[in-house]
C-alpha cells in the first residue's frame, strides 16, 4: 500500500513542479505565490484534521523544521525554473534520495547495498555531463546552482519528515505546523522584498506584476498539488523503507523532463541527453535496488 501512495505523491509533485515552471515564466512575485501555495497547505490540513480529529502532540513541532527545510527547497527550485533549464532544475529535483540514503545511514544505520553505490557513482558522472556541456550558458549554471540547493533541502525534508513518522506525530497535525511555518517565511520574505522594491527602482517593475489578489489565488491552487503530496507521502514514509520510497517520490521529475521537452520543445545537446540519461538511470536503479 505505501507504493502506492509513494506513486501517488509523485504524481502531485510533478504536476507541481510543471505549474511551478509556468508560473515562474510569468510577472508574479515568487515570495507571495509560494506563501498562497502553504496557505493553502494550511487550510487544506487544517480543515482534514477537524473532521478526522488527529491528536495534537509535541512530536508535532517536528513540523517547523520541515517547513523550514521545504521553504528553502520550494524557493530555490522556483527560482531555478525562472533563470535555468526546466529539465535540468528538474533532474535535481530528482535526486533527493542520494541525500536521504545518505542521512540514513548515519541517523538510523540503513545501509547501502552494492547497487545503490553504482546508481549514485552513475547519477554523479550524469550530472558532470550535464554541468560542463558546452551548451550551457551562465544563467542555466545559476539554475544549476539553485537545483543543488532544491536536491539538498527536499532530501533534508524528507529526512525530517521519516524522522516525524519514526516519533510518532500524527500526519495532519504535523502538517498543519509545517505549512504554517512555510506560510509565516514566505510572508516574511515578501514584506522584506516589498519594502526593497519600494524604495529602488524596481518599483515600476513591481507594478506590471499580478496582483496580490490574483497571485494569492493561484497559489493556493497550486498549492493543493503541494499538500496532497504531502499528506500521500506522510504514510508512504512510515510504511516503506526511506531510500526506496524516497527515489519513487522522486520520480516526479520524468513529469518536468516530458513537459519540458514535448511542450516547450527545449532542445538538448548530445552531452545534456547522455548526461540526463545517465542521471535518470542511476534513479531507476535506486528505485529498484533499495
Amino acid at each position: 500500500m505505501w507504493f502506492i501512495f509513494a506513486v501517488a505523491a509523485a504524481s502531485c509533485f510533478g504536476l507541481r513542479g510543471i505549474l511551478y515552471h509556468w508560473t515562474s515564466q510569468r510577472p508574479i512575485d515568487r515570495n507571495l505565490l509560494l506563501l498562497g501555495v502553504y496557505l493553502s497547505g494550511t487550510l487544506i490540513t487544517v480543515a482534514g484534521n477537524i473532521f478526522i480529529g488527529q491528536s495534537w502532540t509535541t512530536e508535532a513541532l517536528f513540523g517547523v523544521l520541515m517547513g523550514t527545510f521545504s521553504f528553502v527547497a520550494n524557493a530555490s527550485m522556483y527560482k531555478g525554473y525562472a533563470v535555468g533549464k526546466a529539465s535540468i532544475v528538474a533532474l535535481f529535483t530528482g535526486l533527493p534520495p542520494l541525500v536521504v540514503m545518505i542521512v540514513a545511514y548515519f541517523l538510523w544505520g540503513e545501509g547501502l547495498t552494492g547497487w545503490q553505490f553504482i546508481a549514485f557513482f552513475i547519477v554523479l558522472a550524469g550530472l558532470l555531463l550535464v554541468k560542463y556541456s558546452q551548451d550551457l550558458k551562465l544563467d542555466q549554471l545559476k539554475g544549476i546552482q539553485w537545483g543543488i540547493l532544491t536536491m539538498l533541502f527536499f532530501g533534508f525534508t524528507d529526512v525530517s519528515v521519516k524522522q516525524a513518522t519514526l516519533s510518532g506525530a500524527s500526519t495532519l497535525p504535523v502538517l498543519t505546523v509545517m505549512f504554517t511555518t512555510g506560510s509565516i517565511l514566505f510572508g516574511i520574505s515578501w514584506a522584506i522584498a516589498r519594502k526593497n522594491a519600494a524604495k529602488s527602482l524596481d518599483k515600476e517593475k513591481s507594478l506590471e506584476r499580478w496582483s496580490v489578489k490574483k497571485t494569492i489565488v493561484w497559489g493556493m491552487f497550486v498549492g493543493i498539488t503541494n499538500a496532497v503530496g504531502m499528506i500521500l507521502i506522510f504514510p508512504a514514509f512510515r510504511d516503506g523503507i526511506t531510500g526506496i520510497v524516497s527515489a519513487i517520490v522522486a520520480m516526479n521529475v520524468a513529469f518536468v523532463i516530458l513537459y519540458a521537452r514535448f511542450y516547450l520543445k527545449e532542445n538538448w545537446t548530445k552531452r545534456e541527453i547522455t548526461g540526463l540519461s545517465m542521471a535518470f538511470v542511476g534513479i531507476l536503479i535506486l528505485r529498484i535496488a533499495s
